[in-house]
């Protein structure tokens, strides 16, 4: 993130990045819409509650650029998520999803961390919904949301097949708890999950002023795919693209003909769970 002061330069970084990308999905991270602050000026970008509310009142002129790229570019983008003005009493963490051929909608953050529900006053918003790009269904779990195994369960009961996972953590500890949960949910769910980390330090803001990750596209360690479930990997705290080819086929083949069949068996392993018996 950069502290970008006028909207022509936004506007330049963001379809430099898309243009770089060259894919078909494009995965931004947690709380990358902080610099969107700055456009109010750095004192504001400075400030955490002025810039909870500049980022989320420069929010929807954000997202029809977004949008445009989009459409410019024929791929899916899933937005940096960032403070977003939903009605509510306080803002919340919302990543929109815009398509080829248009808006898809947007997704908000369900478990606030600590820093957002203690300090920042962050809330919950919608619930979690499911989103079609071609013939792949798609959920996204904002950073701590993919650490609840309960909320990708709700996913994978709608066919979901691949899992989005934008973060923005401010140590390795925190990288890692979310990238343990995203190669959880990948085998679990025996999916693709992918994660989108923040890197790098941003001392313009309070709310996002270190970061630390790597992004990567992680699979089920199965039928098809690396031993190691890493299908991509990125250098840690560099900025940068990280890419991979999904075949949904390839889900679907692990699904059905794994060496364990832990998708098929998820019902199975909630059944027993409730017959579980106190001392």
């Amino acid at each position: 993130m950069d502290p970008v002061v006028s909207w022509d330069a936004w506007r330049a970084k963001t379809a430099r990045w898309v243009t770089e990308a060259d894919a078909d999905l494009l995965v931004f991270p947690e709380y990358g819409a902080m610099e969107l602050a700055c456009l109010d000026g750095l004192d504001a970008a400075a400030d955490l509650e002025r810039s909870l509310h500049a980022v989320a009142r420069h929010g929807p002129q954000a997202q029809a650029h977004w949008a445009a790229l989009a459409k410019d570019h024929a791929c899916a983008i899933l937005t940096p998520s960032g403070p977003w003005d939903a009605g509510q009493a306080r803002p919340v963490n919302r990543a929109w999803f815009h398509g080829a051929d248009g808006t898809l909608g947007y997704q908000d953050k369900q478990i606030m961390t600590r820093f957002e529900r203690e300090v920042w006053d962050v809330q919950a918003g919608d619930p979690l919904r499911v989103f079609e790009v071609g013939d792949v269904r798609i959920g996204v779990l904002i950073c701590y949301d993919a650490e609840f195994p309960v909320l990708a369960e709700s996913l994978f009961r709608q066919g979901v097949d691949l899992l989005l996972v934008p973060s923005c953590t401010d140590g390795l500890a925190g990288y890692n708890r979310v990238r343990i949960g995203a190669m959880s949910r990948a085998l679990e769910g025996q999916c693709v999950v992918v994660q989108a980390p923040t890197v790098g330090a941003c001392d313009w803001s309070p709310a996002v002023d270190e970061n630390r990750g790597a992004a990567a596209i992680y699979g089920p360690p199965d039928l098809g795919f690396p031993d190691d479930g890493i299908l991509a990997v990125g250098p840690l705290d560099v900025p940068g693209w990280v890419r991979a080819e999904i075949d949904p086929v390839a889900i679907a083949r692990v699904r059905a003909d794994g060496q364990v069949l832990n998708h098929a068996h998820r019902s199975e392993a909630a059944r027993r769970a409730a017959r579980l018996i106190s001392p």
